[in-house]
């Protein structure tokens, strides 16, 4: 089965919604599953070097206490999953275009799930600013890439074009929100939904595979 998940890495609910396809997953142990992540920028506009995270987040929302308000109901969220948001230590919002160019360099390197996991790590417990070069290429030496080679490519800003352009494609499909999976090219699911609903989709899939046969 073919999942493709259309993502952004500063998306809480991506993360949760990555940990709940998991958890769905967990019940299908024999289903044999190829997982395709693509990049969506929620803040296409970002400067390069980001912006600062409290002034940012006032803005995007409104206030700061509005702000606290949402990422507290995100944090009780991600803890109901094993997820411990920590938002405070984030400092940066950064501009999620060049950490959508290392997850798609992840995939022909075999690690593009792994990858995914340790940039959502890195932002949104450990607080680390997934737009700086440096901490992309940590990221990628985690996951078994060859640093020198990612250093490389982004010094050379290699598959910006590439990266926007399937941005792009994703919101002429419609995509206006993230994450969003899609699974067997047929059956689309918005949100970070709960394992329930994936097995449900799963369950279909093979009851239409069975009736093929």
């Amino acid at each position: 089965m073919k999942i493709d998940i259309v993502s952004d890495t500063v998306c809480p609910w991506c993360f949760i919604g990555k940990r709940k396809l998991e958890k769905a997953l967990a019940e299908r142990p024999d289903l044999d599953v190829e997982i395709t992540w693509h990049p969506f920028q929620l803040h296409p506009d970002m400067p390069r070097e980001g912006a600062d995270r409290k002034e940012f987040i006032a803005r995007k929302f409104g206030s700061h206490e509005r702000a606290k308000e949402l990422y507290t109901n995100v944090k009780r969220a991600g803890e109901e999953i094993d997820i411990p948001f920590n938002f405070e230590d984030i400092k940066r919002s950064p501009n999620t275009l060049d950490s959508h160019r290392l997850i798609r360099w992840s995939q022909s390197a075999g690690c593009q799930d792994e990858l995914v996991d340790i940039l959502f790590r890195r932002f949104f417990i450990d607080g680390e600013d997934i737009g700086d070069k440096a901490v992309l290429i940590a990221a990628a030496g985690e996951a078994g890439m060859d640093t020198d080679l990612v250093a490389d490519l982004l010094d050379k800003d290699a598959d910006r074009d590439l990266v926007s352009e399937e941005d792009l494609r994703a919101r002429q499909m419609g995509i206006s929100g993230v994450p969003f999976f899609i699974l067997d090219n047929k059956y689309a699911l918005s949100g970070a939904q709960d394992p329930a609903a994936f097995l449900a989709v799963f369950d279909k899939i093979a009851e239409e595979a069975g009736q093929a046969s």
